[in-house]
């Protein structure tokens, strides 16, 4: 199995730590507000990485996080409390609103059919972690004090530019210079913001006999050494948590435990729509229960995005994804087809064919070219299910006994060519979901969506 590798930017042959547990952890939303379409398409990509593992024979322990503590809006330790933007826009207490859109973002997750992690990790449960964390770091010398909280020194860290390749000469000229004029050097990040006199903000923790909050960044490190140890094989996220996130969470937890974080590090690009940037002014943040409304599976949606590769350019429309919810209906009733016809056979070069596809850097659009082109069996199609998760076996089964008599009346009717009952015939099967093809083998049910 080969994954490209973000760190060295390179594809790799996977040889996990421990075959017997392969460490994942991949990271999770703040919970503020509704996750849109593009938020999930990381957590469609990640729940192929784990299929594919298993299919590969490997035993998968992923950790995911939920971030319900407030952080700032800006990766740059600036801006507004994402939390409690949500609660003065909602009306509510910054905890329910973590809850509330926590329960959100987990049932789009299982409406997607995505894989239960091994874990999913509250930041708020791991502030004694994330506090023991920064004393280490401070008693090794990485961190100082400013009015604001507690920093990162990253020029103590001498590696700290080499994973998101940054140039810091650049950074510090293109800096604002009257923001925190504390920090030592641009770069330097929170691991804890001290709450000022005054400031609204409803989470907070004592440290240091002052009342606060963590970084963003270090939760990350906490929940990985908590959870998984010192050394990971898979950390996975989006393509913008390399030049900060990443490299922050890089930086602290190498600084603290001195051993590597993570072997392999797996990046997906980001989902447009309409060509243009995802974002609310621009009013195109669908979110899974708007792609319900407009008649659609959030399964056809996992089908669009599997339609492309993770590390690609993907702009979503709505004629994309009709396109898809096509697609995927003809694959139901290719393997509705195969169900009848008794194409049972357990073994088949196409299984290997879209694993070896899928099991090099995750190449779902390969997979599914070689599905398209070739003839399946119903196992085939179960194989197929078990990989990518797309539900295109779970509702085949025998039909009704009323049912089968209904198609094998209307056989009846056209061979006597009484086409009149036919049609009521058809009309009743469509009542059911059911269309009926005629071809060399019979009759064949096909769903009609």
């Amino acid at each position: 199995m080969k994954l490209f590798n973000t760190k060295s930017k390179s594809i790799e042959e996977f040889k996990p730590i421990n075959p017997d547990e392969v460490k994942i952890y991949t990271c999770g939303p703040t919970v503020y507000d509704y996750p849109h379409i593009g938020n999930y398409a990381s957590y469609i990509y990640w729940d192929l990485l784990i299929r594919t593992l298993i299919k590969n024979g490997y035993t998968p322990k992923r950790i995911l996080n939920l971030t319900d503590v407030g952080h700032l809006t800006s990766d740059a330790d600036e801006g507004d409390d994402k939390l409690e933007k949500g609660a003065k826009r909602e009306h509510k207490t910054v905890w329910e609103i973590a809850e509330f859109y926590s329960n959100i973002f987990l049932d789009g997750f299982h409406k997607l059919n995505l894989l239960e992690p091994a874990k999913i990790c509250r930041a708020t449960d791991y502030i004694k972690q994330d506090i023991a964390i920064i004393d280490e770091l401070t008693k090794k010398g990485y961190t100082y004090e400013t009015a604001d909280g507690i920093y990162f020194d990253t020029s103590k860290f001498k590696n700290y530019a080499d994973f998101a390749r940054l140039n810091l000469d650049q950074l510090k000229a293109g800096a604002r210079v009257e923001f925190s004029d504390e920090k030592r050097n641009v770069a330097d990040f929170a691991v804890w913001k001290f709450i000022k006199p005054g400031e609204d903000h409803a989470m907070r923790w004592d440290y240091l006999g002052r009342p606060g909050y963590p970084g963003w960044h270090i939760e990350c490190s906490t929940i990985i050494h908590e959870e998984l140890g010192e050394t990971i094989d898979i950390h996975t996220g989006g393509i913008d948590h390399i030049p900060v996130h990443h490299t922050n969470e890089i930086a602290q937890s190498e600084a603290a435990f001195e051993k590597t974080l993570s072997n392999i590090w797996m990046h997906c690009d980001f989902i447009t729509i309409d060509n243009q940037k995802i974002s609310k002014s621009l009013g195109n943040t669908y979110t899974i229960y708007q792609l319900i409304e407009k008649d659609f599976s959030p399964l056809d949606y996992k089908m669009w995005v599997y339609q492309g590769h993770y590390q690609g350019d993907r702009n979503f429309s709505f004629d994309d994804l009709k396109a898809a919810k096509t697609r995927r209906l003809k694959w139901i009733n290719r393997a509705a087809e195969a169900f009848q016809l008794g194409k049972i056979d357990p073994e088949s070069d196409v299984q290997k064919l879209v694993l070896d596809a899928v099991s090099n850097n995750l190449n779902s659009a390969e997979a599914f070219s070689i599905i398209d082109n070739n003839n399946l069996s119903f196992k085939d199609w179960q194989f197929i299910d078990e990989l990518f998760g797309l539900k295109i076996t779970d509702d085949i089964k025998e039909l009704s006994e009323e049912t089968k008599k209904l198609i094998n009346d209307r056989t009846a009717a056209r061979a006597e060519k009484n086409y009149e009952l036919a049609d009521q015939i058809r009309d009743e099967l469509a009542k059911q979901n059911i269309s009926v093809k005629d071809t060399e083998n019979g009759p064949i049910w096909e769903y009609l969506k």
